[in-house]
């Protein structure tokens, strides 16, 4: 399994998984008809930085890192993971994950934030939470889930800077 910086053209291979599950509804607060250009806009122009997982020629993730909120809140970033389905189980996201905080700590930021995790996705909650973000609130009926109907969304944190002598919190 190789990670390595997402190129505009990885975009055909990404688009396939990226479609069926933004299609299913169940994790992103993406449209489920979002187009292949708007698509592409969201995930490999607007972020910061984002990433492709390979394995054996294919790409089976990909991973995008982003500044959280402006200005203040500029040293918080936020991450999102898609995994093909193929490649599921195999620690393709858990690989992801532990790449984007060490992009995360090496590009200055001092935390990482999800902003909105389905509570109905128990697989990434507990992974979130191996991987060290804590549950720091809960946002309730916040997500329409497809079969479910409407969920509550967990916002996650890690703080990834070692704590400063004096400083709350």
């Amino acid at each position: 399994m190789q990670i390595r910086l997402a190129a505009p053209a990885d975009f055909e291979q990404i688009w396939p998984f990226f479609k069926e599950i933004v299609a299913a509804g169940e994790t992103y607060a993406y449209p489920r008809d979002l187009t292949q250009q708007e698509a592409a806009a969201l995930w490999m122009t607007a972020p910061r930085e984002t990433y492709v997982v390979e394995q054996q020629g294919q790409l089976v993730g990909s991973y995008y890192l982003k500044t959280n909120q402006a200005g203040p809140g500029s040293h918080v970033c936020n991450a999102g993971y898609m995994v093909a389905e193929a490649a599921r189980g195999q620690g393709v996201a858990a690989a992801m994950c532990a790449h984007s905080l060490e992009r995360a700590r090496a590009l200055g930021y001092l935390a990482m934030q999800f902003n909105l995790v389905v509570s109905t996705n128990q697989g990434a909650i507990a992974l979130w939470q191996k991987m060290g973000f804590d549950v720091v609130g809960r946002l309730p009926r916040a997500f329409a889930h497809p079969t479910a109907g409407y969920v509550d969304a967990l916002v996650m944190y890690q703080w990834l800077a070692p704590s400063l002598s004096g400083e709350a919190g």
